[in-house]
């Protein structure tokens, strides 16, 4: 256990609303991975490409031979795309000055993206344009989907199961770390199978089974911001894409000026 991730389990605990039997069957599946410890897995750094020291990245998402990425902080907050070679950002859509962006997702062929406090998610096509914008309960941090569901965190060790189109919660997971809840479960990806997240305040990326809640293994990065160079805007660790065709993962960090491509090597 990495004392970051220690750090987190202390007075974390998860408290959706639920009825009594389904709280009674969550205490039993909690009871039940108690002995289910995390491995820590190695990786290799595949490539390095430039990234603007002006994006406050709150979510990140590979689609296609796209790089998309959501931005945060009132009055900056964007969804964009950008360019792995040359860094350059695209600029697709704007939020409201007063609402800060948060975590992205691409659901069939839309685009959903958070915000933090103002209880909204915001749909636009593929070219940007706006849909709609749909209202939730709670903070909204990281979303990511399985093709039929979307998983939403909220900054604590509860991520919930959200219907597309309304946004009503349809269930929830305990993530569990060692036999603790984990908290500050932030940034999401969906990738073969699993969910993985960014922990915030901490350079590590977990590995949730999305049935369970376990966190099966986790990967420590602090290597990657002694990388930065002439960057000292650059902040919190946060922003995890997967690339299904090679099985490599993108991550990077709020106004980072570089972006990573990994190999997780388990």
């Amino acid at each position: 256990m990495t004392i970051a991730l220690a750090a987190l389990l202390l007075m974390v605990g998860c408290t959706p609303k639920t009825n009594k039997a389904t709280k009674e069957a969550t205490e039993a599946k909690t009871a039940t991975v108690k002995t289910a410890f995390a491995k820590l897995y190695d990786y290799r750094i595949v490539a390095e490409y430039p990234h603007s020291a002006h994006s406050y990245t709150q979510g990140l998402q590979y689609a296609d031979g796209t790089m998309w990425e959501g931005t945060g902080q009132e009055g900056e907050s964007h969804l964009q795309r950008i360019s792995l070679s040359t860094g350059k950002v695209d600029v697709v859509a704007s939020l409201p000055k007063e609402e800060f962006g948060e975590g992205i997702t691409l659901y069939k062929d839309r685009i959903y993206q958070l915000t933090w406090l103002s209880r909204k998610a915001h749909v636009y096509t593929l070219e940007g344009k706006h849909l709609r914008t749909i209202s939730y309960e709670g903070e909204g941090w990281g979303i990511t989907t399985d093709g039929e569901r979307l998983f939403m965190s909220d900054g604590t060790a509860t991520i919930r199961l959200i219907n597309p189109d309304t946004f009503a919660t349809e269930g929830s997971i305990c993530v569990m770390y060692n036999g603790e809840p984990l908290g500050n479960i932030n940034e999401l990806e969906w990738a073969d199978g699993y969910i993985w997240a960014n922990v915030y305040l901490t350079d590590s990326i977990v590995k949730i089974n999305p049935t369970t809640g376990i966190v099966e293994g986790y990967v420590d990065l602090p290597a990657l911001r002694n990388k930065l160079q002439n960057n000292p805007e650059a902040e919190a660790f946060n922003g995890i894409a997967y690339n299904k065709d090679n099985g490599h993962f993108y991550v990077t960090g709020k106004d980072w000026n570089k972006l990573f491509e990994i190999e997780i090597i388990e």
